[in-house]
């Protein structure tokens, strides 16, 4: 009988213990016309109720391992996330040659580009898990670039972050109507980008009345935030673990203000 009640006692002690968080993602298929896209949500079952939800935009090495833990971390913090597909049919690589060809492929047509990135964030908001209206995205490098031009096009998200991203330049035509706020974290020393292309990616914010803000980790070369960057062989790029740690730090204090109330 003793043994029964502590049973008893026991299993009523574990059911008060609050929810363990759980981290769950699953695939997404979707289509670009007839480009086979494959994408991955996340999601923290132990949170409860609709969330803001951001899009996950990888870098020029396809929608890989490093694109999705960093999915993961934002469901972690509580978000609901997707790690798009921008090339699709699988395609992922370690070789920066092949890198760059399919990274072509995509921006080569601009209106195709920002097409396929806002079909990703389709996904997202289908998800059923997200509240309304509270969407945003991240990149890493061209996947940074890609969310700035999800700005450019004044996709339906409250801000953008792009991470070590290539700089294009706010179209003309994209002036006045830039509605998500633009948060660009860029490293100081990364050679892919130069000076004379951030100071013409600053001034063309300036010019179209944008809200942005642009953080520069002094001696951070391109991929700071990978702790793989430099096992591609390339001289510029190498992670940096400060700037790395800011950078992420930056970017939840952007949510918290993009998404408070």
């Amino acid at each position: 009988m003793r043994r029964k009640q502590l049973t008893i006692i026991l299993a009523l002690f574990l059911l008060s213990l609050p929810a363990i968080a759980e981290v769950q993602s699953r695939a997404v298929e979707y289509l670009d016309d007839d480009v086979p896209l494959t994408g991955y949500l996340y999601w923290d079952d132990a949170v409860k109720g609709k969330r803001p939800g951001v899009l996950v935009v990888h870098e020029w090495w396809g929608l890989n391992d490093y694109a999705k833990k960093r999915a993961r971390m934002l469901a972690e913090l509580g978000y609901i996330a997707f790690a798009a597909d921008m090339y699709g049919n699988g395609q992922v690589t370690g070789t920066p040659g092949q890198a760059k060809e399919w990274m072509q492929e995509v921006t080569a047509d601009v209106e195709g580009w920002r097409a396929r990135a806002r079909l990703g964030l389709e996904q997202l908001a289908a998800s059923g898990l997200v509240a309304d209206g509270k969407l945003a995205a991240i990149g890493y490098c061209f996947g940074g670039a890609t969310v700035l031009q999800m700005a450019y096009d004044n996709a339906p998200v409250k801000g953008v972050v792009s991470f070590h991203g290539a700089l294009p330049a706010a179209p003309e035509a994209s002036w006045g109507k830039i509605g998500p706020s633009i948060l660009v974290l860029h490293g100081q020393a990364d050679t892919f980008v130069a000076p004379e292309v951030v100071t013409n990616f600053r001034n063309k914010l300036d010019a179209s009345g944008a809200d942005w803000e642009m953080n520069t980790y002094g001696g951070a070369r391109h991929g700071f935030t990978n702790p793989d960057a430099a096992r591609a062989g390339i001289e510029n790029l190498a992670h940096d673990p400060a700037a790395d740690r800011r950078s992420w730090s930056r970017m939840q204090a952007f949510f918290d203000e993009l998404f408070k109330g």
